[in-house]
């Protein structure tokens, strides 16, 4: 990981944020199943792989309060820093997830750019026991991967393409599905990309 995390660097260090292949404007997708998870706004909310994604701009608009960034690259992080007032409520952490421990539970965890990196089986197992550490009793979940019809890599990595099924036999009988689909996201070079987006619960203690 510490290999990825210096590509990362590069990455980010070399390339302007709308240059990578996986810029939104707007992470429409995202901030739709966010909000169909029915949090409010002053509850903890961490993005895994938060890179120099949107999102967080776009959560704060919609007040937001308890946001926390957290990505294998600190110049990634710096870029959505520098976009944002001085005092937004954000906490930055600059790191690998699989190695970080949390510090509190959130309510929803989000990741569109890590989680399809891990191929690995026992990275993903991994993955799986610190999400449900970092979230509360019956907090939600949204997962984005690349679709079985999608791209072999991502900037020049192997990595693992999810389906329903897929996702939730990995997931395993603590979560329960909520909604999930499928997404055509067209990259800044015009390029077509399948993706896959679920929103999860972690099942509160005693429901079915």
């Amino acid at each position: 990981m510490t290999d990825c995390g210096t590509q990362w660097e590069d990455v980010y260090r070399s390339k302007d944020e709308a240059e990578v292949s996986w810029f939104e404007k707007r992470p429409e997708i995202s901030l739709d199943l966010i909000a169909q998870s029915g949090i409010a706004p002053d509850v903890a909310l961490i993005d895994i792989g938060a890179g120099a994604s949107r999102l967080t701009d776009c959560l704060l608009e919609q007040g937001f309060r308890d946001l926390t960034a957290l990505d294998l690259s600190q110049a990634a992080l710096t870029a959505t820093r520098d976009r944002l007032p001085e005092d937004a409520p954000v906490t930055w952490i600059a790191g690998d997830v699989l190695r970080w421990t949390p510090e509190k539970r959130y309510a929803l965890w989000h990741d569109r750019a890590a989680f399809h990196f891990l191929t690995d089986p026992a990275d993903q197992a991994a993955y799986r026991d610190k999400l449900i550490e970092a979230l509360v009793e019956g907090g939600y979940a949204v997962i984005g991967t690349f679709a079985p019809d999608g791209p072999d890599k991502c900037s020049g990595q192997v990595i693992e393409k999810y389906d329903t099924d897929k996702l939730m036999a990995l997931l395993g009988p603590e979560f329960r599905l909520i909604d999930s689909r499928r997404h055509t996201h067209v990259t800044p070079g015009g390029t077509e990309q399948r993706f896959f987006y679920a929103l999860v619960q972690n099942r509160p203690v005693g429901s079915p």
